[in-house]
């Protein structure tokens, strides 16, 4: 990002002693609602944390505020399905944010099984002077009543509020991978791996399933949803990847049931990059709208692809992430590190895109000036103003000084979970346990 990157860490844990790392802390989710003022995380012990934007200072009028922890809540416990003997991991897989309607903020979280829409609200007064209650808000004895006061409000300090509103539970049978909220605000679609489903937000008790590509006989299985987006602008056409590599645009104005796409996203094999591994690399683990609608930006396990919704042959655009790694997908596949799910992010402007990488690396790609840049979420880059050095990865031969050899990379450090702000040049990218925030304060061109 910029010359002058201001760089900060957040545990995600809150200061415990982390010389080891519990499953529960590790970061799932990360989202940035609407305005960016607020962000959000989920983890694996089902807990959401969401992080508030602090004013700019009037001491300091151009610079931007931090990221404080605003309000923490447990929105999954552990579940224990007896039908199937099967037990429901608390892990929060996707938060989405809902458009602000009032002065509350509304979110969805999921685990693999139940969806919940939460609101968060603000209290910073509190009624006194009731005529029937006492302060501790027990019934006065009426006989001791013998004249009438007017309540008033008085300051208290903040209290942040989460209350659940709804809960959309037994709509899947298989695990949800993703949810999205259509741009009409009233409803949203879960998909898990074989169905899609179409709920509205004040209905809990029933679904829409819009698509179901569940064989009669599941032996001949061939493909599973891996991901599904809402377009952004039109409330009809939705977007779902699969683990063979294609995309599929459905509108659902052709029919109550999508099984039949309206386009087919798919890019011929290349029979020179043809290898045993080629069906697990090219599944598409992540698939995002461009927040112009006109372009979908698809990860699969080595490279980005840019597709413009009006050519279905091939992307405009392939960036490879970690084109180093061809040579490792045997030790890949033997520690099932292939199989890792990477996510995807447009900046505000749909000019640069971020994924992530392997040993706390994540890239970031210039669509104008084809320029691109890896770099790192490290303790020594998360303290304040440290600037972010760019990093390579050598493949054999002559070595820089500060480059990093594929064969020392550390497969345990992987970046899954990335976000953009929707308006500036800041991002989250979520490291384990670690939540790194970097904002560019100069300018917004990527060095």
């Amino acid at each position: 990002m910029g010359e002058d990157t201001d760089t900060r860490k957040i545990n995600h844990s809150f200061l415990r002693d982390h010389s080891y790392v519990t499953e529960a802390d590790v970061i799932s989710t990360v989202e940035f609602n609407h305005t960016g003022e607020l962000l959000a995380t989920g983890d694996k012990g089902g807990r959401v944390v969401i992080f508030q934007r602090e004013p700019e200072s009037k001491n300091a009028p151009h610079s931007q505020g931090e990221y404080d922890v605003y309000s923490t809540f447990q929105s999954h416990e552990p579940e224990f399905d007896y039908l199937k003997s099967l037990e429901i991991e608390e892990k929060i897989n996707k938060i989405k944010w809902l458009p602000q309607q009032n002065a509350a903020h509304s979110l969805l979280s999921t685990n693999d099984k139940t969806i919940k829409l939460w609101k968060i609200t603000e209290r910073d007064k509190r009624p006194e002077g009731y005529n029937l209650k006492d302060e501790e808000g027990k019934l006065k004895d009426l006989s001791t009543v013998t004249s009438l006061q007017v309540p008033v409000l008085k300051p208290m300090d903040l209290m942040v509020e989460v209350s659940p509103r709804r809960v959309f539970a037994n709509g899947h049978t298989y695990h949800i991978n993703s949810i999205s909220v259509n741009s009409d605000c009233e409803t949203y679609m879960s998909a898990d791996d074989l169905r899609i489903n179409l709920w509205h937000l004040a209905v809990t008790d029933r679904s829409f399933n819009i698509v179901d590509i569940k064989p009669a006989n599941m032996e001949d299985l061939t493909e599973v949803i891996t991901a599904s987006e809402f377009h952004p602008h039109h409330c009809n056409l939705f977007v779902y990847s699969s683990s063979k590599g294609s995309l599929r645009l459905c509108d659902m104005r052709a029919a109550a049931l999508c099984d039949k796409h309206a386009k087919l996203f798919e890019e011929p094999e290349d029979p020179s990059n043809r290898s045993f591994f080629s069906e697990i690399t090219s599944s598409v683990s992540d698939v995002k709208f461009s927040h112009s609608g006109r372009y979908m930006l698809t990860r699969d396990y080595l490279t980005v692809k840019v597709w413009d919704l009006n050519m279905e042959a091939r992307p405009i655009e392939t960036y490879q992430v970690h084109d180093y790694l061809r040579s490792k997908l045997c030790s890949l596949y033997e520690n099932d590190c292939i199989f890792d799910k990477f996510e995807c992010a447009w900046n505000g402007s749909d000019s640069v895109i971020m994924t992530g990488a392997y040993n706390n690396f994540f890239r970031m790609f210039d669509r104008n000036t084809k320029r691109d840049v890896t770099l790192e979420a490290s303790r020594e880059s998360s303290k304040p103003r440290a600037v972010l050095k760019p990093r390579r990865v050598c493949v054999g031969g002559k070595r820089r000084r500060d480059d990093v050899s594929v064969d020392s990379l550390d497969f345990g450090k992987k970046i899954l979970h990335t976000a953009w702000h929707p308006a500036e040049n800041v991002i989250a990218i979520a490291a384990t346990n670690n939540l790194y925030i970097f904002q560019d304060k100069v300018n917004s061109e990527m060095h």
